[in-house]
């Protein structure tokens, strides 16, 4: 008899719980099969059954950050075209993401990248996919814009944003964040 499907949602969601947790205070090093089921309070044999080795264990974990991600560039049908675009720009630099242990935990994922070609790859993907999202919610607001256009001005945003998160480390406080943000307002509405 297989367990409910709310329940496997459930045990994988502890399991990739887990390995953030893991990730954000040992880094990857600290991130081992045992080590994931101990944190998640499950059994070694079911982290092995959902992931067969580490490899597939930080790919699925790159792969939920990145739905974290693009729900922040995933417009919402009842705002206006400007309003998604604000809250986007907003959302990043939320107290929520700006944590020594979100932080550090982004500094893990970036790090993984270069570590192994399924890493790289979903790294990459994850970064084009929010660019365009962001890039979309700059055209709505924007109509006037080429997709040429609102693409550097995603990529701007998306790096000044990646320097908020790096520089968030070293405590600049709110008003530099604030300021940050306005910025990338700035850049999208110009």
């Amino acid at each position: 008899m297989s367990a409910e499907p709310g329940k496997k949602i459930h045990r994988e969601q502890l399991i990739l719980d887990a390995v953030l947790t893991l990730l954000a205070q040992h880094g990857i090093s600290g991130v081992s099969m045992r080590a994931v089921a101990s944190e998640a309070g499950v059994s070694l044999g079911l982290v092995n059954y959902y992931y067969s080795d580490k490899i597939s264990l930080m790919a699925a974990v790159l792969e939920r950050v990145e739905k974290d991600d693009m729900s922040i560039v995933t417009p919402d049908p009842d705002k206006s075209a400007e309003e998604n675009l604000r809250l986007a720009l907003h959302q990043v630099n939320s107290p929520k993401f700006l944590t020594t242990d979100y932080v550090s935990l982004r500094l893990q994922l970036w790090a993984l990248a270069p570590s192994h070609p399924s890493f790289e790859e979903i790294n990459t993907r994850a970064q084009k996919r929010y660019r365009q999202g962001l890039s979309v919610l700059i055209r709505a607001a924007r109509p006037e814009l080429s997709l040429s256009d609102a693409n550097k001005l995603a990529t701007d945003i998306d790096i000044i944003q990646n320097g908020v998160w790096l520089t968030s480390l070293l405590g600049v406080g709110r008003p530099a964040v604030k300021r940050a943000t306005e910025l990338c307002e700035t850049i999208a509405f110009s």
